[in-house]
């Protein structure tokens, strides 16, 4: 049998060592395109869309975001059409990150699907675990809002400034609080 790589171990949320060779260069890529990326201006108008293209898994139609902006690897980020990312956002992709069409970030949005064991004799080793995150279609999530990994945000939905979403958030909802939590229902 075929022992699988540590970046088949990170997409599958298995323990895997970040420090690995190959994630070791698809990190360094990273940087290197959000480098050029967030260091480019307003007249710059067709340089960041390129950059998007190259640094991301899909990049749908009409899509913005607004350096600075960081992100782990990007290939594991899949945007849908009419997406639009305001100032300091980050999304730790080490997993899958899916966002639908229509989807607005307030700034300071982070996205994770990164995270540690919770055994201290597990986290020391070094290995990290990683769930997809996957948000969709016309969702609004307000400034500051923190999304965990493994989280899904349901369609037509409103995520609350300063919120922590730490469990599914269901489709045509209003949902704010730490943890986060449904308010209303549209």
């Amino acid at each position: 049998m075929i022992e699988k790589t540590e970046k088949q171990k990170m997409l599958a949320d298995e323990l895997y060592l970040p420090q690995d060779k190959e994630l070791s260069e698809d990190s360094k890529r990273a940087r290197r395109l959000l480098r050029i990326y967030n260091s480019t201006t307003e007249e710059d108008s067709q340089i960041p869309k390129k950059i998007l293209q190259e640094l991301f898994g899909k990049v749908g139609q009409n899509i913005k975001i607004v350096p600075h902006f960081h992100c782990d690897y990007g290939s594991n980020i899949y945007v849908g059409d009419n997406f639009y990312m305001n100032f300091g956002c980050v999304i730790l992709d080490c997993n899958i990150v899916e966002i639908g069409e229509n989807v607005l970030c307030a700034p300071y949005v982070q996205i994770y699907t990164a995270y540690h064991p919770i055994e201290p004799e597990i986290r020391l080793t070094g290995k990290e675990l990683a769930s997809p995150v996957k948000i969709g279609n016309n969702v609004w999530i307000g400034g500051g809002a923190i999304i965990c990994p493994g989280v899904t945000i349901g369609d037509n939905t409103t995520i609350g400034a300063g919120s922590v979403v730490v469990k599914d958030i269901p489709d045509g909802v209003v949902a704010v609080g730490n943890p986060c939590r449904v308010i209303r229902h549209l």
